[in-house]
């Protein structure tokens, strides 16, 4: 009879450690900067039980893009909540204030470099966007949407390429600009 310890599996906790090793990673230091080995160390596993969640580097890291995309997802859902979703703009709306919540709260700075590098991951990114366009063809089909997106899009580029943060205030004033362009056109 053995007296070896067995640790009772949690496949689950696991594959969600390593997830969150991974994106912190990426946050830190890049997607160039996620290596296997560091991020099995980081969860507590080894790499053989890293490699079991994802068969390779590429998909840890596409899984991280995909989660980091759900979990906006859930923030827009969130907003679009408390804003009422059959209004005109509703979407964008939620967007514009998700784009924009400061860095520090979320991992949204791996979105827009990693994407704009990877072809897989934009065509991750792409999928995404199309069909949260499609769903809320209703509210949300107007060119001056579009153009108040691509807006939230370039503050939020420019933000994260500045050396030194813009503060909370700019962003915040800048967030209330474009939100104001919605409110004219209802």
């Amino acid at each position: 009879m053995t007296t070896a310890h067995h640790r009772k599996k949690a496949p689950q906790q696991v594959r969600r450690a390593l997830l969150d090793c991974a994106t912190h990673m990426a946050v830190q230091k890049g997607l160039a900067g996620i290596s296997l080995r560091t991020v099995a160390a980081a969860a507590g596993v080894t790499k053989g039980g890293l490699l079991h969640h994802f068969p390779d580097r590429q998909a840890l890291i596409t899984t991280v893009c995909d989660d980091l995309i759900r979990s906006l997802d859930a923030l827009i859902d969130h907003h679009m909540a408390e804003d009422g979703q059959n209004r005109y703009g509703s979407f964008t709306r939620a967007y514009v204030m998700a784009a924009l919540t400061p860095v520090t709260e979320t991992p949204w700075a791996l979105r827009s470099l990693s994407l704009l590098t990877d072809p897989g991951l934009r065509n991750l990114w792409s999928a995404w966007i199309q069909e949260r366009l499609r769903k809320h063809t209703a509210t949300d089909s107007d060119p001056t949407l579009a153009m108040v997106r691509y807006a939230a899009d370039g503050v939020w580029l420019s933000i994260l390429t500045q050396e030194d943060m813009p503060p909370d205030s700019e962003r915040n004033a800048l967030c209330a600009q474009l939100l104001a362009l919605i409110e004219e056109r209802v």
